[in-house]
């Protein structure tokens, strides 16, 4: 079989080759505004103050490189976070006198639901070609590694050759250029959906590797310790995941990692920055309340709800924005009343402790279904998928349906979609109905 290096090598013979290669290899979808992860998840205004303004605090810090550990349970808000972070450090540039270079270096936003991000081997390519792209004083030093060992570009290649060669080279070039100026930021956002690539696994819901995922974290701390580097903050989130953190808190990693959830002080008061505190309910009613004025906006005669029906909704999504997201979802159908669906979804959360697990509400929603059997064996067969499908495609495979059928297979197939979109398994729920 011919190699990859070999395969190549006729296409990299030139400059321009070379970046043409580098362009095909970088995963777009996972930039963070990439088409592919629309519609984008991020903070609403006047929403997360007090964690974003902590963390542009932190990456605005020279004193040292760090990695500031974003961690939390699926479905509170940490895509939505890094994605406001990485669009707030694009807007920013390196100095004043720069038409191009901004602060955000790379973005990259794993995904268990596609095959180039669900694994680390297009992390460095990727991250590569956008710290080129924002700084093109370096992209002749990238080509011409490339040029000497093209196999750096194969998904297969040790993490560490990708490192060394595509990701701290170019940013030796960039120190004394930047020495003076606000640190270089990259996102990476949910560490913990890296997945096996065989996508004939049984096991896709697992990362692909503890021991390859700690390394990696290893592999960016000693990274961020070289001296001839510019000033590099890297926001990495995830779930909170034992091994991921074993890896962060060992004790190499802890001087350079900052860890969010944390405990702060200040003018006599202490309080804690995180991602499910207790101010994250207001912002939760926030959402809400821009989400009933939207509708509004294409239904003029819905009545707003009251602000003691919002406080209640908010106080049920038990501080988690996908279960206030699936809320709205389900009120908003636009196949049913929207008042009918409002009372509807205050009757079932009624019945809901505040906080109670998300997956209760999707089985609450589903209870609604003219035949609930149907609409759990249509989410068994969209769950059993090796690879996730587009809501067009799941449409297709269940069939047209007529009538209240076919909503209920819609239901499930929401459901599905919100699962494996959110950074959730379709698997795991079922797992909790059989229970």
């Amino acid at each position: 079989m011919m190699s990859y290096q070999d395969q190549f090598r006729g296409d990299l013979q030139s400059i321009e080759g070379t970046w043409e290669k580098l362009s095909q290899v970088a995963v777009k979808g996972a930039e963070y505004d990439s088409r592919e992860r629309q519609p984008h998840p991020k903070c609403l205004k006047g929403t997360r103050v007090d964690l974003l303004d902590f963390i542009y605090g932190l990456l605005d810090k020279k004193e040292k490189n760090r990695i500031i550990w974003l961690h939390g349970t699926a479905g509170v808000g940490k895509s939505a976070v890094a994605f406001t972070v990485a669009e707030k450090m694009k807007g920013l540039k390196m100095t004043k006198e720069t038409k191009v270079e901004k602060r955000l270096g790379g973005t990259f936003f794993f995904s268990r639901k596609h095959t180039k991000r669900r694994t680390t081997g297009y992390l460095f390519a990727t991250l590569a070609y956008q710290l080129a792209t924002n700084f093109p004083s370096i992209r002749g030093d990238l080509n011409k590694a490339i040029i000497e060992n093209p196999a750096l570009l194969d998904p297969d290649k040790s993490l560490r050759d990708q490192m060394e060669a595509l990701f701290l080279r170019p940013l030796r070039k960039l120190f004394l250029r930047l020495r003076e100026c606000p640190p270089l930021v990259f996102v990476v956002d949910a560490l913990d959906e890296c997945t096996p690539e065989s996508l004939e696994s049984e096991s896709l819901d697992e990362p692909t590797s503890e021991s390859e995922l700690a390394d990696l974290v290893y592999m960016l701390g000693e990274a961020l310790c070289e001296p001839d580097l510019p000033i590099v903050h890297i926001l990495l989130t995830s779930r909170s995941e034992e091994h991921i953190r074993k890896a962060m808190q060992t004790e190499e990693m802890h001087p350079l990692v900052y860890e969010i959830p944390v405990k702060i002080s200040g003018k006599g008061v202490a309080a804690t920055i995180s991602l499910d505190g207790a101010d994250v309910d207001n912002d939760i009613y926030v959402f809400l309340q821009h989400s009933f004025r939207e509708l509004e906006s294409r239904h003029p005669d819905f009545p707003q709800p009251s602000g003691d029906q919002l406080a209640r909704l908010a106080s049920r999504a038990g501080r988690r924005f996908i279960v206030a997201s699936t809320m709205m979802k389900f009120i908003d159908d636009r196949k049913h009343d929207p008042r009918d669906r409002l009372q509807l979804m205050l009757e079932l959360t009624s019945k809901m402790l505040p906080g109670t697990e998300v997956y209760k509400l999707y089985d609450r929603i589903l209870s609604t279904c003219a035949d609930p059997t149907l609409a759990y064996l249509h989410l068994s067969v969209v769950a059993a998928l090796a690879d996730p499908l587009p809501m067009s495609q799941i449409s297709k495979l269940l069939g047209p349906g007529q009538g209240q059928g076919r909503r209920d297979s819609a239901y499930a197939a929401t459901i599905y979609h919100r699962c494996s979109h959110r950074q959730q398994s379709p698997r795991e729920y079922l797992s909790f109905v059989r229970s």
